[in-house]
């Protein structure tokens, strides 16, 4: 696909992000008060929702950024400068729609969900997404913003990890994803990878001892989870073996 192809199906993409972004948005507005009310399964039908919602914003304009950061790449090692220069343009707008799309559901978790969470495994959920949407600032972010952004997201996820390890059970999916997303954070974020793996290791472990008090309702969830942290430490620990024999 040429320059202009590429430029052409990544605009066109755009418009649907935009659209979902707006039906993310209204439902933040209008579904905020009701999960203030943390009883009974309507409750976590809606932060589901929530959560899905703006999961499909962010999914699409972190896609749309990691295309444009390697078209860029590659349009400088070729040296083509007008072209650079567009894609540098729309790269910064794709950052400007990342960062309103984190400050919006940072502004409704921090103002409403996590002040109005009283039962674990809602404070477990929104720290988590706290920590989230920091961690994809975190990503594209430079300087003292990107190191804010990386201070922010250890503190969210510690302040869910202190719950989810007091309250939940290891193979609580909630806290499955916690471990998932925390490593993650240390590999891709922080480039500790020995940290990485060994709260992925740690999480899998618990999780796999008590496997056999998992409830019917979580077990597919739980199980997930449980391979990709499993996927992750084979890569993780797969890369640590090939710089070990192969040094910078």
């Amino acid at each position: 696909m040429d320059f202009a192809h590429r430029n052409s199906a990544l605009l066109w993409s755009r418009g649907a992000e935009w659209q979902i972004q707006v039906n993310a948005t209204a439902l933040a507005t209008h579904c905020s008060s009701a999960l203030r009310d943390e009883r009974g399964i309507a409750n976590i039908v809606l932060r589901n929702l929530l959560s899905v919602a703006y999961k499909n914003v962010i999914g699409s304009l972190r896609a749309a950024w990691w295309i444009v950061s390697s078209i860029e790449q590659k349009e400088e090692s070729r040296k083509n400068e007008e072209h650079v220069v567009l894609v540098k343009d729309y790269r910064s707008k794709v950052e400007s729609e990342l960062s309103d799309v984190c400050a919006s559901i940072l502004q409704l978790l921090d103002s409403n969900l996590i002040p109005s969470a009283s039962a674990s495994e809602s404070k477990v959920f929104y720290l988590k997404m706290k920590g989230d949407y920091h961690r994809y600032l975190a990503e594209f972010k430079v300087g003292d913003e990107r190191k804010a952004a990386a201070e922010d997201t250890m503190l969210a996820y510690r302040a869910a990890q202190d719950v989810a390890v007091a309250d939940l059970a290891p193979t609580h999916p909630i806290r499955l994803g916690l471990a998932l997303n925390f490593s993650v954070f240390y590999f891709e974020i922080l480039n500790q990878s020995d940290k990485a793996c060994s709260m992925a290791k740690e999480a899998f472990e618990e999780a796999i001892a008590e496997l056999d008090t998992l409830g019917e309702e979580s077990y597919k969830d739980s199980t997930l989870i449980m391979q990709l942290l499993r996927d992750n430490l084979t890569l993780w620990t797969s890369d640590a073996q090939v710089s070990e024999h192969h040094p910078p």
